[in-house]
Formats: structure tokens, C-alpha cells, sequence
């Protein structure tokens, strides 16, 4: 979507991402735009002017010939999470010594 020689954005792609692209991931794995890009395709998709009106767990965008889940479009913007590697908090901390509890036993 950015072309390298001039340095322009593809607006088209940004503002009607049904003619541009096919399914959430096809978002994700765009290596031309930005994660803050990718994350506003991604909330406009999931957005409920998006919705197919018949059934309003799925989406379709305008110029998109595929319709999806809005689960498959919030996996899509979970992927752009950064996840830490430990358990929340990091790694636990021993409160008591071993040695001290063995002796209060």
C-alpha cells in the first residue's frame, strides 16, 4: 500500500479495505502499513455499519465479495497484541524463606 519510490498511501485501501482485501488476516499480514493502520481496517470492519443485516455476528464491507465472523476480525486485532512471554505480573516472588517455613512446621 506504500509505494517506497513516492511515498504514498494507498487511501483506497485504508478507506473501502473490502476492495483491497479479503479476510482480516489478509490485514495483519500487509507488511506495508502500520499496526495503528492495520488496527483501524480491523475496527472498521468490526464496526456495525459493517454488519450483514440478516445476520449481525457476521461482516461484510462495501466492494468485498467475502463475508466474515466478528470473531474472525477480533482474532485478527488480537494478533496485533503484544503478549508478554510469563504469567501477568512476571515471575513470582517467594514471600517467606524455605528454610523458615520448614522450621515453623
Amino acid at each position: 500500500m506504500i509505494h517506497d519510490a513516492d511515498n504514498v498511501i494507498d487511501l483506497n485501501a485504508i478507506l473501502h479495505p473490502g476492495s483491497v482485501y479479503d479476510h482480516p488476516r489478509d490485514v495483519v499480514q500487509d507488511p506495508t502499513i502500520s499496526i495503528a493502520e492495520k488496527r483501524a481496517i480491523l475496527a472498521s470492519w468490526a464496526s456495525d455499519a459493517a454488519s450483514v443485516a440478516s445476520n449481525p455476528a457476521l461482516r461484510e464491507l462495501p466492494g468485498s465479495n467475502r463475508i466474515v465472523t466478528i470473531d474472525e476480525i477480533l482474532d485478527a486485532l488480537a494478533t496485533l497484541d503484544h503478549h508478554p512471554k510469563g504469567p501477568p505480573g512476571g515471575k513470582p516472588a517467594r514471600l517467606k524463606s524455605t528454610s523458615r517455613a520448614g522450621l515453623a512446621a
